[in-house]
């Protein structure tokens, strides 16, 4: 690989994305368990290296799955460049007629609230709609999660939907609202 290669998929000012590895692990998990407080009832990442292994190996082996690591570059970094500030995961991903996939995302409570993961959820959709040549992302979120509302406003999802008793989160039936983005609101009808 020429030096001067970049290990991202995607870049921008103060973060780039790549795919989740297995020897993220001991950072993935360290930074899991610091955010435990700021993920609580809405998420539950892999604490634990067992856990981690399994839930990567998902995301690495599944066609269905595509995980996406946010990592700090340069001056925006604080304990060394390539530090990861949180993850997004495109699951579901449906070919064919539907081209489309389910997102979820967290932050890392040391990036939380500093605008590294409005930066990264905008890399992953140009790169979902580019490379990946999906047509439609739908976020599924809890209706008082006011951050990760927040994040998909701000990054251009449009509010669908409400359904209730969704999806089985900390240990009940939650009630979601449904936010979606097509490729035509980012790029414009007819172009790729």
């Amino acid at each position: 690989m020429p030096h001067n290669a970049s290990r991202y998929l995607a870049e921008g000012p103060r973060v780039g994305i790549r795919h989740f590895t297995y020897g993220d692990g001991a950072e993935f998990t360290a930074r899991a368990r610091e955010s435990k407080d700021l993920h609580h009832p809405w998420l539950f990442p892999p604490e634990s290296a067992q856990a981690y292994t399994a839930y990567a190996g998902r995301l690495i082996e599944d066609p269905s799955k595509a995980g996406f690591l946010v990592c700090e570059k340069g001056e925006a970094r604080e304990k060394g460049d390539g530090a990861i500030a949180g993850f997004i995961n495109i699951n579901n991903i449906v070919e064919g007629g539907f081209q489309s996939g389910a997102l979820g995302y967290g932050a890392f409570a040391h990036a939380a609230g500093r605008g590294l993961m409005r930066e990264g959820l905008d890399l992953v959709v140009r790169y979902a709609f580019g490379p990946m040549r999906l047509h439609r992302l739908e976020i599924n979120v809890q209706p008082r999660n006011a951050a990760s509302i927040a994040l998909a406003r701000g990054c251009g999802f449009r509010l669908e939907g409400f359904s209730p008793k969704m999806l089985f989160v900390d240990g009940a039936w939650r009630d979601h609202q449904r936010w979606a983005i097509t490729a035509e609101m980012v790029t414009g009808p007819g172009r790729r």
